[in-house]
Order: C-alpha cells, then sequence, then structure tokens
C-alpha cells in the first residue's frame, strides 16, 4: 500500500514501492551517508623517482618537437634560394674541410648561415664527397645547389691559345702571362719549333712547367704523326728538316687552300739547288724569336746582310725553325701539291700567284707593283695629296725577282716588303 499519495519520495522524488521500514528515533536523527572522501595517493605516486620521470619524459617530447622545428626550418634554409644577388666564383683547396669550407662561403656572403650548410652536407651524407677545384655559383644559389656544384667537380675552366706561327719564345710569354696558371717558368727553353699551336683547357692552379710539358709533347706527337703519312717521294731527310720548312711555310702564308702549292715551290727550289729566298728567314735572323716589331719594314740592306738564317745568301735550309708550325702547315710539306712551281708574289688580296718561269714571275711581280701603286694613288687622292708620298730608297718593295742567286733563280716569295 503505498504511504505517499502524491507519489514522490523525498526532495519530490519517487520512491521504489516497497514495505515501509519503522526507524527509531535514534536512527531517524542520524546522519545519511554522502560522497565519500577521495583516496589518499599512494606512496609509489609520490615517489621522487616517478616525478623525475614524469619529468624526464615531458622534457623529451620537448626536445623531439624543438628537434623536429629545427630539422624543419633548416631544411628550408638549406634549398632555399641564397643570398647573393650576383654570384662569384669560389677555391675549394685540396683537403679542405667541410667546416672550413662553410665558413669561408659565409664569409662571402655565398651562404647565409654556415652552420646549416655544414650540417646540410653532413645529414646528406656528402662530407667527404666535395672535390677540389674552382667554382662558379650562380646568383641566388641555394646551399643544395652549391654543395651538388662541389660535389659534381664542374670547375671553371681557362684557356691557354698557341696561334700557328709564333715563336717558342713568344708562346711562352703567353703561358709567363696567364694568371691562372701558378709556378714558375721552365728555366731552360724548348727548342724553336717545339711548341704545340693548339688550345689547351685548364683549372686554376695548374702549373706553368705543366703548360709546358704539355705543348712540347703535343706537338712532338703530331710531328712524328705527320711524317709517318708524308709523300714517299718527298725529299727531305728527317723530321728535324721538315719541321723547319714546315715554319717557312707557316710564315709565308695563312691561307688553308694555297700552303701546299707555297710548300711545292720551295720543296722544288731545293730539288734544283736554288735559294728558298723566303722573307720571313731574313726576320728571323734580324730578331730572333722576339719576331719584328709591327711597324718596321724590311729593307734592301736587310736581304744583304749576312745572318744563319738568311735564305737569299745561304743554300739549303736555315739551322732551325722559325717559328712553331700547326698541322697544316706541317701536312703541306708532307704532302705537297704536284707543281712545276719556283715562285710566287703576292696578289694584293690575301693570297700568291705563282710562276714556275722567271720570265712569268717577273711579269706577277710588274702586276703586284702597279697594284700597289693604283692603291697608293687613291689612298693618297683620299687623304687630299696629289700624289703618293715615295718610298724610302732602301725599301726594298716587292722582290721583282731579280735580287737573288744574280738574277738566275729569282725570289720564291717575291715580297720583301711584305
Amino acid at each position: 500500500m503505498n504511504t505517499n499519495p502524491g507519489g514522490g519520495g523525498e526532495f519530490g522524488q519517487r520512491q521504489t514501492q516497497g514495505p515501509i521500514v519503522p526507524k527509531t528515533a535514534a536512527e531517524a536523527l542520524r546522519p545519511e551517508a554522502g560522497t565519500p572522501p577521495p583516496s589518499k595517493r599512494s606512496r609509489a605516486s609520490r615517489s621522487q623517482v616517478v616525478v623525475f620521470l614524469n619529468f624526464f619524459l615531458s622534457l623529451v617530447i620537448l626536445l623531439v618537437l624543438a628537434s623536429g622545428a629545427a630539422l624543419y626550418f633548416g631544411m628550408q634554409a638549406f634549398v632555399e634560394p641564397g643570398p647573393s644577388a650576383n654570384g662569384d666564383t669560389f677555391m675549394v683547396k685540396p683537403n679542405t674541410g667541410v667546416q672550413e669550407i662553410a665558413d669561408q662561403l659565409e664569409r662571402r656572403g655565398l651562404v647565409s648561415d654556415a652552420r646549416i650548410f655544414r650540417l646540410g652536407v653532413r645529414a646528406t651524407g656528402n662530407d667527404s664527397a666535395l672535390k677540389a677545384g674552382e667554382y662558379a655559383i650562380k646568383p641566388r644559389a641555394s646551399m643544395r645547389d652549391i654543395m651538388e656544384l662541389f660535389k659534381s667537380g664542374k670547375s671553371v675552366m681557362y684557356s691557354l691559345t698557341i696561334p700557328e706561327g709564333l715563336t717558342v719564345e713568344q708562346a711562352l710569354q703567353r703561358v709567363a702571362d696567364q694568371e691562372a696558371l701558378t709556378g714558375d717558368m721552365p728555366a731552360t727553353m724548348p727548342p724553336e719549333g717545339s711548341i704545340a699551336t693548339d688550345t689547351l683547357r685548364f683549372t686554376r692552379g695548374a702549373t706553368r712547367q705543366q703548360m709546358v710539358d704539355k705543348l712540347v709533347a703535343d706537338q712532338k706527337k703530331l710531328v712524328e704523326d705527320v711524317w709517318e703519312h708524308r709523300a714517299p717521294d718527298l725529299p727531305i731527310a728527317n723530321m728535324e728538316d721538315f719541321v723547319i720548312l714546315a715554319s717557312i711555310v707557316e710564315k709565308e702564308t695563312g691561307r688553308g687552300d694555297e700552303r701546299s702549292r707555297v710548300a711545292a715551290v720551295f720543296l722544288n727550289r731545293l730539288a734544283k739547288g736554288m735559294r728558298l729566298q723566303s722573307d720571313p728567314t731574313i726576320i728571323y735572323g734580324l730578331f730572333g724569336g722576339k719576331g719584328k716589331p709591327a711597324d718596321r719594314p724590311i729593307y734592301q740592306s736587310d736581304i744583304e746582310k749576312q745572318t744563319p738564317y738568311n735564305t737569299y745568301l745561304i743554300k739549303g735550309l736555315p739551322p732551325t725553325p722559325i717559328a712553331n708550325p700547326g698541322r697544316a702547315a706541317l701536312e703541306a710539306v708532307a704532302n705537297p701539291s704536284k707543281t712545276g712551281d719556283l715562285y710566287f708574289v703576292a696578289d694584293g688580296n690575301g693570297g700568291h700567284v705563282f710562276a714556275a718561269t722567271l720570265e712569268e714571275h717577273n711579269q706577277n711581280v710588274a702586276r703586284y707593283r702597279a697594284l700597289q701603286k693604283k692603291q697608293a694613288d687613291a689612298a693618297a687622292k683620299a687623304s687630299g695629296q696629289t700624289t703618293a708620298p715615295a718610298a724610302p730608297d732602301d725599301n726594298a718593295g716587292p722582290d721583282s725577282g731579280d735580287a737573288g742567286d744574280s738574277g738566275e733563280n729569282g725570289d720564291a716569295g717575291g715580297d720583301a716588303a711584305q
């Protein structure tokens, strides 16, 4: 039977239906139990070891997060464009460590932070892969770009060019003047004609001695190779004479289409016992390896000066080459044109005209002189003069062919004033 007609229990809460158990007065006045208080912490949870471990774990987590953030931003800096707006060249010397390289890069303004570059190189396992050399660093190159460049070994290349026709002394001066080379020049000058006319590529730090040794070795190999493939009836006794004649051909003409014909003229004259009468031999006899000054003409008196190289006065070849011949001149002498030509003279257009007889040669010389006079008159008219200025009395001019061998042989070159 429900004694609470309102249907609610204490504080309006509905009670579970059941029999009512009467309480004594003492029980009714006794307070009911509420929420129990929290239990006391265990001794283990209050231990200093546990506190330290909790702190240590928190610290490790923070360090991991900080390291991850540093790694992320470091890698970003490693690959982002660098600070140099113009780029520059940078020299990695042999046996230089990554730390020193990084410090130099930062001092030069090529990287923003040496530590990041150093750590980036080591993190990628390249601390021993950087190669010595001089490198061209592009503008805004990233640290990673610079690392890859140093790994590649693609150093800046320099050129040393020895043109055909230079003497050994002139060629060695070019070696001495090349600022990217190091070291002293050889104590002994190589023989005339023994330097290759070529362009050598090298990296900064190569020595001058290395360059000279390379040029000498290359010329020796070239001469031997061309000599081996010479014409079977070539009237030259040995390689030394071969190089001497090739040097004369080299100095007589720069035209590739007439070198073998010029060589034929000299070989034909040698075969007939005629003097070579080559103007470049006069020049070498007068000035040696230094070469003729550009403003110094050849005079008639020079032709008459006795030197071991003056082929107007001596028979046969001079004692040494007069320059370093290139491949084309060597091949022209080794395999000359098959002609009966004994003379040639300038044609006024950068080439030569050839002749087999002295009479024909003299006609060619006369035509050349007439052309020279016409050009001189035109130049004088253009400058306001009425006549061309007279040439000095002792200027030989293009030889008419009667200066040598009492007029019997004529001048092979025929252009002594060139």
